[in-house]
């Protein structure tokens, strides 16, 4: 879960890449005088970016038969929510599973709290995961002791009974303040909740992160951008110099006098053979290095399920076909992580509907209610509003328009509609009257 993260943020492994070569001893050496580039292309993140913004770039449509638990379900679920929503997609993403903590602030509002993945360690009553024995949470806090900034790890423990806090000292595991608290107060009471309040939102059922898929292959691009970029700032290195009767003592004095002067002096030996300094060219072929760095980064597309934006097939006009051609792996993988997603909203509706209950909205405990997620596949508008145009007749206007690319809200399209038609009937009506009116006076 922490690499996974790391990468995301571009903390990755080629940071420790050192220099190195095999020392008299025949052990490796590092070596300081070398350039040491560490190149990241983040391939992985575009990757997550894209997988979120597919799935929940748009809004959630969330919609009820019943108007009064639409009512309720539309003000919690705003904007604000469908953005920590996306976050925790990505967390996600990062870490197979990302949490959400239904619970009461201290004004009494209701509201959902992200926790990162890798603080909470889930005890499970079954091998399935399907519902929490209890939960507990690692992090560390800073405290300044007066002198300097400190690091307090602190846990917590989740139950039915309420939360239990704990703080490491000296290796040992001791309770601290507030010691224990229940999950809400009513009029001063301690109430807690029938289940766990932790929603668990899954990548994939193995909640495997997306890492595990393409870390070899984000390390190898980075090694070779890396190399290629220290193969061609090694000016002196990428000739390799062959010394005939060099007038020094040593080789590092020969780079030196090379580096500073441009020139080396050599000598004639006793025999009366000349000294030279030829050389032996290594070319860099940056064509080799260009082919490898694609191969990788196809490779890394193709293992996350994702698209390449650059793709052949979006050059030109592409229809429909090469398109959804294009984000068929990406398509795949988000509908796999749609359906863990409904599972976790339909979890999460359990807090919500007794929180709805418990503060005098109503009871919709068997109320049904539905998400839709809205995938941000680009379309053919050209040949969506045709195909609407050919179903005029077959299927209901406010289908049609459900579908139209221009309308993000299908009811309230409807009624604009029908406030133009009453609009233009006021406006024929009205001269037939007065044209109807002098024929009268004519009369």
């Amino acid at each position: 879960m922490i690499k996974g993260d790391d990468y995301y943020l571009g903390r990755q492994d080629i940071l420790k890449k050192r220099r190195t070569a095999i020392g008299r001893d025949g052990k490796l050496i590092e070596l300081d005088n070398l350039p040491n580039n560490r190149q990241i292309d983040n391939v992985y993140r575009r990757m997550v970016k894209q997988k979120v913004n597919y799935l929940l770039g748009k809004p959630i449509s969330v919609t009820s038969d019943n108007a009064a638990y639409q009512d309720a379900l539309t003000e919690l679920f705003d904007k604000a929510f469908f953005r920590q929503l996306k976050n925790v997609g990505r967390d996600a993403l990062n870490c197979g599973i990302a949490w959400l903590y239904p619970y009461y602030d201290e004004t009494g509002e209701f509201r959902f709290k992200k926790f990162r993945p890798f603080e909470i360690i889930p005890e499970w009553k079954d091998v399935d995961h399907t519902e929490l024995d209890r939960v507990i949470r690692f992090y560390e806090v800073l405290n300044f002791d007066g002198e300097r900034d400190t690091k307090i790890t602190k846990a917590e423990l989740y139950t039915k009974g309420g939360i239990d806090f704990f703080e490491y000292h000296n290796g040992m595991l001791l309770p601290c303040a507030p010691w224990h608290q229940d999950y809400f107060m009513v009029e001063g009471k301690g109430y807690n909740w029938d289940k766990l309040p932790f929603v668990p939102f899954r990548y994939n059922d193995e909640e495997i992160p997306l890492v595990v898929n393409c870390k070899s292959l984000q390390d190898g691009l980075n090694r070779i951008l890396s190399h290629f970029d220290d193969n061609m700032e090694e000016d002196s290195r990428n000739t390799i110099l062959v010394l005939v009767n060099y007038d020094g003592e040593n080789l590092g004095e020969f780079r030196q006098n090379l580096a500073t002067y441009g020139a080396v002096k050599v000598r004639s030996d006793a025999n009366g053979a000349g000294g030279d300094v030829r050389t032996l060219q290594v070319e860099v072929n940056a064509e080799n290095y260009k082919v490898i760095s694609d191969i990788f980064r196809r490779a890394i597309i193709e293992n996350c399920m994702g698209y390449d934006a650059k793709n052949e097939k979006l050059t030109g006009t592409p229809n429909q076909m090469n398109i959804q051609s294009m984000y068929s792996d990406i398509d795949l993988d988000a509908s796999d992580m749609e359906t863990e997603f409904q599972a976790a909203l339909d979890e999460l509706l359990y807090f919500v509907d007794l929180h709805l209950l418990n503060s005098g909205a109503g009871d919709f405990r068997t109320v049904e209610a539905t998400f839709t997620f809205n995938t941000n596949m680009p379309m053919d508008e050209s040949l969506t509003i045709q195909n609407i145009q050919n179903s005029v007749g077959i299927i209901s206007k406010e289908t049609l328009l459900s579908h139209h690319p221009y309308v993000t809200d299908a009811n309230a399209e409807m009624d604009r509609l029908k406030a133009e038609e009453a609009s233009l009937s006021e406006a024929e009506y009205h001269p037939m009257i007065e044209h109807g009116g002098a024929e009268h006076e004519d009369e």
